[in-house]
This record gives structure tokens, sequence and C-alpha cells, in this order.
């Protein structure tokens, strides 16, 4: 899920003008900490958070191979496979609170200043 608030505004960003890219960068922070928010509130609620672990499985296995003569053939090889599995992982409700209060404050911040970054961007790359 944070891939999506660091991949999709890049995405967007390339085919944007000059003041939206700028416009774009500007609600990025309020994207980030908004998500951060969400996460750490949903951490409260649940009592714990969710981590990934990955499982690494090696199978063996037939591969396509070729002689030197150019034959194609079976081959022994060993597949490698990895797996994320979401894991719960203890937190310290005081400490995850302490984190909301500051996110939430920070959050409010970008915010608050929100309006005067699009005016800058418009002040900066006007008509485009």
């Amino acid at each position: 899920m944070r891939l999506n608030y660091i991949v999709l505004p890049l995405l967007l960003a390339a085919c944007a003008s000059p003041q939206e890219r700028c416009i774009s960068d500007a609600n990025r922070e309020l994207s980030i900490i908004t998500g951060l928010v969400n996460e750490t509130r949903a951490n409260i609620a649940r009592g714990f958070a969710v981590g990934t672990e990955e499982d690494v499985i090696v199978r063996r296995g037939l591969c396509d191979g070729e002689t030197e003569d150019g034959v194609a053939i079976k081959v022994a090889c060993d597949r490698t496979i990895t797996r994320e599995r979401r894991v719960p992982v203890a937190i310290d409700l005081n400490a995850e609170r302490a984190k909301l209060a500051s996110l939430v404050e920070r959050q409010t911040e970008i915010r608050s200043n929100l309006n005067t970054r699009f005016d800058q961007c418009q002040a900066q790359f006007p008509g485009s």
C-alpha cells in the first residue's frame, strides 16, 4: 500500500505540466502522512501492527536446456520461490498513540501550508 503513495504520483507527474508537477509535489507529503495516520490508527484499533515475513522455498524441478549441438533437453535445476506473508507484530500502544499525535500534528501543519504552496506553484509556473 505504501508503494502506491510513491508510484502513483510519479506516474502522474510524468505527463503533467510544470505547475501540475509542483502541485503534485506539494500534495505528496500530505498523502504520505495521511497514509501513515491511517495505518497508525488501524494499529491502535487492532492492538498490534501487521508486518511481513518472507518465506523462501527451493523446489527441485526440470528446466529447459540445450546441448552444445543445440538439442533441447531437460536438466535438473532448483527454483527459488519467495513469498511474503502478513504477520502480527507487537507494538507499544502508548508509543503508537504518541506517534499518532505527532503525525496528526504534522498533517495539520501541512494542510495549513498547502494553499501557500499551491499559490507559489501558480506564481512560479503561471498558465501551465
